[in-house]
C-alpha cells in the first residue's frame, strides 16, 4: 500500500522540516510515501480560504485512494488503535492511503465529504505545521507496532 500525505502551505521552520524528514525516511522502510503541499490561501475570509485550499487538495488526490482527514474534531484513537486501522487498510488491499492536514482554518465541507473518516491527534490544538512531524511519528509508530518491533512501549 502506498501512502500519501497532503498538507496546506510550506513548512517554515527548519526544526519542523528536520522532524518531517526523519520520520518520513523511517516510514519509507515500510511503505512508499509521497508528501505533497497545496498552496496556502491568504487574504480572504476563513470560508473562502477553506474552499480554495480544499480545491487544491482535491487535485492532489489519487483516483483509487482512501482519504483520512487529520482534524481536531475527528475520532480519537490510541497508537495501537491507529496501527490496527492502518493494518486494516493494508490488509484489505487499499492501493493508496491518503492523509490530509488542512490549513489554519481546517477543511471545507466539500473536501470533508470526500473523506472516509476523520482522526484527531489530540484534544489539544496544534499549529497545522507542528502536526506534520507529530503525525509522521505516529504513522511510523503504527508500522513498528504492526511489525512487532520494540519502538512502541
Amino acid at each position: 500500500m502506498r501512502l500519501r500525505l497532503l498538507w496546506v502551505g510550506k513548512t517554515q521552520e527548519s526544526w519542523v522540516r528536520g522532524g518531517i524528514e526523519e520520520y518520513a525516511g523511517r516510514i519509507r522502510r515500510y511503505a512508499p510515501l509521497e508528501i505533497l503541499e497545496a498552496r496556502e490561501e491568504k487574504g480572504a475570509t476563513p470560508e473562502i480560504m477553506q474552499q480554495r485550499e480544499g480545491e487544491r487538495l482535491a487535485k492532489l488526490l489519487p483516483k483509487s485512494g482512501r482519504l483520512i482527514l487529520l482534524d481536531e474534531r475527528g475520532e480519537r484513537l490510541t497508537s495501537p488503535g491507529f496501527a490496527e486501522l492502518v493494518g486494516r487498510y493494508r490488509d484489505s488491499s487499499t492501493p493508496e492511503l491518503v492523509f490530509a492536514i488542512g490549513g489554519a482554518y481546517g477543511f471545507s465541507p466539500a473536501f470533508r465529504n470526500l473523506a472516509d473518516r476523520s482522526l484527531a491527534l489530540s484534544p489539544m490544538t496544534f499549529t497545522h505545521q507542528m502536526v506534520r512531524p507529530f503525525f509522521l511519528e505516529q504513522l511510523y509508530r503504527a508500522y513498528t507496532i504492526l511489525n512487532n518491533e520494540s519502538y512502541h512501549h
